[in-house]
């Protein structure tokens, strides 16, 4: 799946450079305005994935706000459901979440351009629960053949189970048409804390996706459509005045 972002990332890279170049010089003495407003869209990856995995299902919805030259705050909001099947046991988790946190957009535009390369930070909270459908207890003495145990008084529902984390945030977003944006983003994320169920531990957490027994760390992706809503515009000062700040 990671090779399909690298490539729509290096797709949205050239987006961004034929915008770039495409812009023309305006003369000094016109004042330039940024514009500034709220962007909002849907994670295209999750649909996806959801028409691609019949063992899955999910939504998000992104958006930020820009509140300077080079900031925006951002946030996601969604909710998954996914059933998994391993050697000893077969389960369901699903749940919501939410993200929020800031964006620095790394990226020198032109005058009229909004595009962003941006990194940035997300703190993350989820609510959810764990659904064992089947397990079986590994038996390590095979002397007698014994096989596998049923783990039948372990099997039910486990709800009310929550989980925080924070996430590193590299991406991109390009504007393919007027006000619409095409964008991608790459997330280490950082497990800080999350309940679980007294006899099952949490396996796959929404919003965080897959849980390891060695590591808080785990990597997430997202390749979103937004379109951005202007509000105002801000006039925008010269290079060598930005620079002096």
């Amino acid at each position: 799946m990671y090779k399909y972002f690298i490539s729509l990332s290096f797709l949205l890279c050239c987006v961004l450079a034929f915008s770039q170049e495409s812009q023309t010089l305006q003369k000094d003495s016109i004042v330039h305005k940024d514009k500034y407003g709220i962007r909002v869209g849907v994670d295209l990856s999750k649909p996806i994935r959801a028409m691609l995995d019949e063992n899955y299902k999910g939504l998000e919805l992104a958006g930020d706000i820009r509140i300077s030259r080079k900031f925006y705050i951002a946030a996601e909001i969604g909710s998954e459901e996914k059933y998994s099947e391993e050697d000893l046991y077969k389960f369901n988790t699903k749940g919501s979440y939410i993200k929020g946190g800031i964006d620095y957009n790394t990226y020198e535009n032109w005058y009229g351009m909004q595009n962003l390369i941006h990194a940035g930070l997300r703190v993350g909270v989820g609510s959810f629960s764990q659904e064992l459908l089947e397990y079986r207890i590994y038996n390590s003495d095979q002397y007698w053949n014994e096989g596998n145990t049923s783990g039948d008084k372990l099997i039910g529902k486990y709800d009310g189970l929550t989980a925080q984390w924070v996430e590193f945030v590299l991406g991109i977003k390009a504007e393919i048409i007027k006000n619409i944006y095409l964008g991608a983003s790459v997330r280490l994320n950082y497990l800080v804390n999350h309940t679980e169920a007294s006899h099952f531990p949490n396996l796959y957490i929404p919003g965080y996706n897959k849980v390891t027994d060695d590591s808080n760390f785990g990597i997430g992706y997202n390749y979103t459509l937004t379109y951005f809503i202007p509000i105002f515009k801000k006039a925008k000062k010269k290079k060598d005045q930005e620079d002096k700040k």
